[in-house]
């Protein structure tokens, strides 16, 4: 039997050792491979960011040129896939396509059946450039505009955007975007990340725990709360009412307000730290101010009477906003992003695998408890 009982939600427990990536939440503290987040917000891409989760190092200048190459080079989707994508119901979700597609390319992909640490690798370098591309592609299909191929020249963020909107971006947009991607690239034994491991661990292939990882953060209390806080802000704005007052209204009628507060940290989450510096430079570059002006004044007022601190997602909503993303592609972009992180742990699990089985702190019937003949049950 179990010796020690886990918090709710498996709270406090300690369910892996990991070389990538560590959180202080008490001080707020966020690395990457032991690489605060602040220097790499600052100074690094997600081409450089994605090398360091994989390789446990930073890239030389030729090892980043290399890497960089290689993610450009794996930007291609088999016809097939393409013809799948075309086939969805327009009723479907950016993330449910997102979950089906992914999971349709380990068809396609020649090192499936290979689980060994080069494959995988390989593996990650396709899936990393190939989740951009299908949430660009279906984006554009959904809305009856050709699909734009991509361009093996510009940088992951910046391809992302061309596929998704037809133009090339701006050096402000890129750069908006890339550190998007860099902020959301890796998170510990988040839900998405667990499961993703949880699979791995069963000698399973990289594609089902990727796909696991989607289906995980699908769910709302995981992926989708920057969704929320886009939705908060629009109805905020249609109304015409003062931010503050709309807020205090939720609270008044028990409505959660999302983007607010974290499971591991105590103070403020460090990638909210630049999601708010770059929705109001973005903000102020757009002639958009307002979105960052109502989440201040939201920030503000919630720290203030809850003691909560804005998490990664409630700046990050304002931001995707004002680069004209729609809102149900948020969590998707989280994906973009994420795989980094994913990809990571998939191959760290791999290569020292254990099957990880838990196991159920028993709160049911006291046993023995007899068995009730049919005849005999009331």
């Amino acid at each position: 039997m179990p010796t020690a009982v886990a918090g709710k939600g498996l709270e406090g427990v300690i369910a892996a050792n990991s070389g990538i990536c560590w959180i202080d939440g008490e001080a707020g503290v966020l690395s990457y491979r032991g690489i605060d987040i602040h220097e790499l917000a600052e100074n690094s891409s997600f081409e450089e960011t994605t090398y360091l989760l994989w390789n446990g190092m930073l890239p030389n200048r030729l090892q980043l040129r290399e890497f960089t190459a290689q993610l450009a080079a794996a930007r291609s989707l088999d016809q097939r896939i393409l013809d799948m994508l075309k086939s969805f119901p327009r009723s479907a979700t950016p993330m449910e396509v997102l979950r089906t597609a992914v999971s349709a390319l380990s068809f396609y992909d020649a090192d499936e059946k290979d689980n060994s640490h080069d494959a995988n690798v390989r593996k990650a370098y396709n899936l990393t450039a190939q989740i951009a591309m299908i949430v660009a592609i279906y984006d554009r299909i959904r809305k009856g505009k050709e699909i734009v191929p991509p361009d093996q020249n510009l940088s992951h963020a910046a391809n992302f955007l061309w596929m998704l909107n037809g133009v090339k971006p701006s050096e402000t947009a890129t750069r908006t975007m890339d550190l998007a991607l860099v902020l959301h690239a890796e998170h510990e034994l988040n839900a998405s990340t667990f499961a993703a491991r949880v699979i791995a661990a069963t000698l399973s292939d990289i594609h089902s725990a990727i796909t696991g990882a989607i289906g995980a953060l699908k769910g709302p209390l995981h992926g989708g709360a920057n969704e929320a806080v886009m939705r908060l802000l629009l109805a905020i704005d249609k109304s015409g009412e003062d931010p503050v007052e709309h807020v205090k209204n939720m609270l008044a009628n028990k409505q959660k307000v999302s983007g607010f507060g974290h499971r591991v940290y105590k103070t403020e989450d460090p990638r909210a730290t630049h999601l708010r510096q770059m929705s109001e430079q973005l903000g102020t570059d757009a002639g958009q101010p307002k979105w960052f002006q109502m989440s201040r004044a939201i920030e503000l007022y919630i720290n203030k009477e809850k003691k909560l601190n804005a998490n990664v997602d409630f700046y990050s909503a304002s931001t995707y906003n004002t680069l004209g993303i729609d809102i149900d592609l948020y969590t998707p972009i989280f994906a973009v992003s994420r795989i980094a992180g994913w990809a990571a742990h998939v191959i760290e699990q791999l290569d020292d695998n254990r099957l990880i089985r838990p196991r159920a702190d028993y709160i049911g019937p006291v046993y023995p408890s007899p068995y009730v003949p049919l005849e005999r049950r009331g």
